[in-house]
């Protein structure tokens, strides 16, 4: 089953715009990124965002339009029978603003098409209520792809045994990159990471980005 991403242009006042992209096995937002060929002529899509601050209005201070969008859609998602992986709120080309909202079935399943249509509506109709930003944006509803980022502790013990990369918020052993072999969450709730140089654990927090290293699965389906 094909898995999509949706892209929902928001205008003032209250015009949308849909448009729908169909985008392969392994969905990501398609940003500003290269287009990577895998066997059987599945596509994957890499990107890098940044993740500004900005001022949501009636709230004091300045917090992350990701955490205020997180707080309004989680628990819709969660009934509709789904997790939220990300948000992520960026600036786009020529100033257009990106909301990328990433989810995934609570089942064992691939995420369809009428699944990110059907988020898309809720997910849409919310933040016309709570209007947690101010500008006009894109909202782009997907699921994660085969370097799917890890946002949460349970990531780690679920990925077990897979590759991958973790960056750092300050410097350990002389460096902030780690690549290795996931080796679960121990007992004291530290991320283990077997790589070249040595075994590694890390606190939870101390992790500025943790994603899953696409190499060794993109062999792996290219044999299967």
């Amino acid at each position: 089953m094909k898995a999509c991403i949706i892209g929902r242009e928001r205008l003032y006042p209250h015009q949308h715009n849909c448009r729908f992209l169909i985008v392969g096995r392994w969905p990501t937002f398609l940003l500003r990124s290269v287009v990577m060929r895998l066997a059987q002529n599945e596509r994957v899509f890499r990107f890098e965002l940044s993740c500004p601050y900005r001022m949501v209005e009636g709230w004091k201070g300045y917090l992350l339009v990701e955490t205020r969008v997180n707080q309004i859609i989680e628990a819709a998602i969660e009934e509709l029978g789904f997790s939220l992986v990300r948000v992520l709120y960026s600036g786009g080309q020529a100033g257009r603003n990106q909301l990328q909202i990433m989810v995934e079935p609570k089942e064992d399943r691939d995420m369809t098409v009428e699944d990110c249509k059907m988020i898309s509506r809720h997910v849409s109709a919310l933040l016309d209520v709570e209007d947690p930003i101010s500008s006009a944006y894109v909202l782009e509803v997907s699921s994660p792809g085969i370097d799917r980022p890890l946002t949460r502790l349970a990531d780690y013990g679920r990925f077990q045994g897979e590759l991958a990369k973790i960056t750092l918020r300050l410097m350990q052993d002389g460096r902030r990159r780690f690549n290795g072999r996931l080796g679960g969450v121990s007992d004291a709730g530290l991320i283990i990471l077997d790589t070249s140089f040595g075994k590694f654990e890390f606190a939870f927090d101390d992790i500025e980005v943790g994603r899953i290293d696409p190499s060794e699965i993109m062999e792996r389906f290219g044999n299967g």
